[in-house]
């Protein structure tokens, strides 16, 4: 059979992040249960099963990769009838024997932050959308991540920021990340954009010689946007993008309800 790479979907709430663990549920734990029920593969090392990348607990994704050499063919419908709805794929390329997904061209993440409407604080865009540009280039990120890592130089395409009346969102290119990498790196951003640190700050930061403690922000509002390889081309599942926006327009209504509940609580608590 041809090696194959998947894209995959996912709302991450749910799940102890990405990688299978024992006694929790995790994406790639779902993923793998759809591969053997669907006679794509029932051992993956023997298939050269790899993936992109491991997202954290919380995380959700709408491009991160799997690939491997299945057994036999399968749709991308036929495997994700034994899978949540909150986990799907999407699309689908035949990529050569050779093909790690680790190595991408690409990643892109975007973050967004809802506004609170009963805080005072508020975060400057411009400043924000300077102090981004730091980040880009190659930069040492070994304040941005656990320290023990070995390689903690990173290159940073671009970061742009924008906002409306109830989001600001944070997107960040890169060819690569380290471990909560993207979510400290926001968290300076906005610690700019609240007049709690400058550009300054952030440029002591990216210095290995001084030692910082960064808090990462809560990674429910990160999301892998895509990892994009060069001459890959994805072939996108129209019925299974359907299914999963279904998935997540029904988990947003019913979101959004609790949240307006909560409001009118608020509102109540409120008063004098």
């Amino acid at each position: 059979m041809v090696k194959t790479a998947f894209k995959l979907a996912y709302i991450g709430t749910p799940f102890y992040g990405f990688q299978r663990q024992p006694n929790f549920p995790t994406v790639e734990g779902e993923l793998l249960r759809a591969f053997k029920k669907s006679g794509i593969t029932d051992d993956p090392n023997r298939s050269g099963y790899s993936i992109a990348g491991r997202t954290d607990r919380g995380v959700h994704s709408l491009g991160n990769v799997v690939s491997l050499k299945p057994d036999s063919e399968a749709t991308i419908n036929q495997i994700n009838y034994y899978l949540p709805s909150s986990i799907q794929i999407i699309a689908k390329a035949e990529v050569p024997d050779n093909f790690k997904p680790r190595y991408a061209n690409y990643r892109y993440y975007r973050y967004v932050f809802f506004k609170d409407p009963h805080s005072n604080t508020v975060l400057d865009l411009k400043k924000m959308q300077n102090a981004s540009k730091i980040f880009e280039g190659v930069n040492n990120f070994q304040n941005f991540t656990k320290r023990c890592e070995r390689t903690p130089i990173r290159f940073i395409k671009e970061m742009n920021i924008s906002q409306d009346k109830m989001f600001t969102v944070i997107d960040v290119v890169g060819q690569s990340f380290l471990w909560n990498m993207v979510r400290k790196m926001v968290r300076v951003i906005t610690m700019v954009g609240a007049g709690k640190m400058d550009e300054e700050d952030i440029k002591l930061l990216l210095n290995p010689d001084i030692s910082a403690s960064i808090t990462p922000v809560p990674p429910e509002g990160l999301i892998l946007m895509d990892v994009n390889y060069e001459d890959i081309d994805f072939i996108f599942d129209r019925y299974a993008k359907n299914n999963f926006f279904k998935t997540i327009k029904e988990e947003y209504i019913t979101r959004r309800t609790i949240a307006a509940a909560e409001e009118e609580m608020i509102k109540f608590l409120k008063l004098p």
